[in-house]
């Protein structure tokens, strides 16, 4: 079965789910050869019990088209995420979470995932862009940043605004780029 990449990007009010809310999220799946094969995104109501942590809100600030964006449209993300698992059951392979960062992002997402649907498509399959990129420019990680990656990987047409759909196009993008020119790397004999 073909791997799906399904680049991922989120915002939240805080830095852990649970305590904070994710606010929105869009992911772009994508086959390895860059087929564009479809996108989700959602905007969700905030956790009941949940609080806003003033350092991000603070942030939010300097945002305004990002935040007025992520708060049009509020799903309950019960029905937000069973909505998102029935995508992602939809692709025509296996899901693999891909982001930037992974970790923050997909502690989000499968935090999400499990509370309000009970499973994962993606199970524990995350692939953070930063590290894979350390690896192909054989570099250290922290020095692994967007400024210091090749111009060329980065898409022309797309920018990031800190909405979720248009970053994790963008993010998604960049990986298949990267993930193009590691590919087309003679295999090394062992």
């Amino acid at each position: 079965m073909e791997e799906v990449y399904v680049s991922t990007d989120i915002e939240t009010d805080g830095p852990i789910p649970g305590c904070n809310s994710m606010l929105s999220f869009g992911s772009a799946a994508y086959l390895a050869d860059r087929t564009l094969l479809g996108t989700f995104t959602a905007n969700l109501a905030t956790l009941p019990n949940s609080k806003p942590d003033p350092k991000t809100q603070a942030w939010w600030q300097t945002q305004p088209e990002a935040w007025h964006a992520c708060r049009q449209d509020l799903q309950p993300p019960k029905i937000a995420m069973t909505d998102y698992v029935t995508w992602l059951k939809s692709l025509p392979g296996k899901t693999i979470f891909v982001g930037y960062p992974a970790a923050f992002d997909f502690m989000f997402i499968y935090w999400y995932l499990m509370r309000f649907t009970g499973e994962s498509p993606f199970s524990f399959s995350a692939l953070d862009i930063k590290t894979y990129a350390m690896a192909v420019l054989k570099q250290p990680y922290r020095r692994s940043v967007k400024a210091n990656m090749p111009k060329h990987w980065f898409p022309k047409s797309l920018k990031h605004t800190h909405i979720a759909l248009d970053d994790a196009l963008e993010q998604g993008e960049l990986f298949c780029n990267i993930l193009a020119e590691n590919l087309a790397l003679p295999l090394k004999e062992h």
